[in-house]
C-alpha cells in the first residue's frame, strides 16, 4: 500500500465494518453538493442495507488513509490538492491490485471526479470499473471505524486526512 501513496492502513475482518445510518443522513443534507449527482454517492449506491450486504460478500477489509500537510487549518487549496492526490493514490492502489485479483472492491472518499459531468441518473457510468464509491456514502462511520481498528483520524491542526477502504 505504501507504493500507492497510502500513509497508514489496518486490515480487519469485513464483518467489523461500522455502519451507521446517521452518516447517510449527513449525505442526505447535501453539504458536499454531490447527493443525487454522482454514481459514487447516495442514492445511486443503494441503501445502507444494500451497501452492508455488498460489503458482507468480502472476508477482509483494509481501512487506509493518506495525510496531507496544510499551511494553516483554513488552507482550502491544500485540502483540494490533497483530495486530488488521494484520488490518484486510490487509482494507483487499483492498478496494483487489478493485475493480481479481481475479487476486491475499493471505496474512496467524497464522490467521483473522473468526468467533467457525471451521467447520473440519465445514463450508465462511463467508467464503472474505476468507480470507487464514497466510504461515507456507504453509511460507514469512518471516525468510529478508525478508532476501532487503531488508525489515527485527526493528524493535527495543519493536516487533512483522507480515508478509503479496500474489501477483499
Amino acid at each position: 500500500m505504501k507504493k500507492a501513496g497510502i500513509s497508514a492502513y489496518k486490515i480487519f475482518p469485513a464483518s467489523e465494518i461500522v455502519f451507521d445510518s446517521e452518516v447517510r443522513k449527513i449525505c442526505e443534507k447535501n453539504t458536499c453538493r454531490l447527493y443525487g449527482k454522482s454514481w459514487a454517492c447516495p442514492p445511486a449506491v443503494g441503501s445502507v442495507d444494500d451497501c452492508r450486504e455488498l460489503c458482507s460478500r468480502y472476508e477482509n477489509a483494509a481501512l487506509f488513509s493518506s495525510v496531507y500537510n496544510l499551511t494553516d487549518p483554513f488552507d482550502y487549496e491544500g485540502m483540494v490538492n490533497g483530495h486530488r492526490q488521494f484520488k490518484k493514490n486510490c487509482d494507483s492502489l487499483f492498478e496494483m491490485l487489478v493485475g493480481k485479483s479481481r475479487n476486491f472492491f475499493l471505496l474512496s472518499n467524497e464522490g467521483c471526479n473522473r468526468c467533467e459531468s457525471c451521467t447520473y441518473p440519465e445514463n450508465k457510468c462511463r467508467m464503472p470499473e474505476k468507480l470507487f464509491p464514497s466510504v461515507e456514502g456507504f453509511g460507514i462511520n469512518v471516525v468510529a471505524l478508525a478508532s476501532k481498528v487503531g488508525l489515527k483520524y485527526n493528524n493535527g491542526e495543519n493536516a487533512v486526512t483522507y480515508f478509503g477502504m479496500l474489501m477483499f
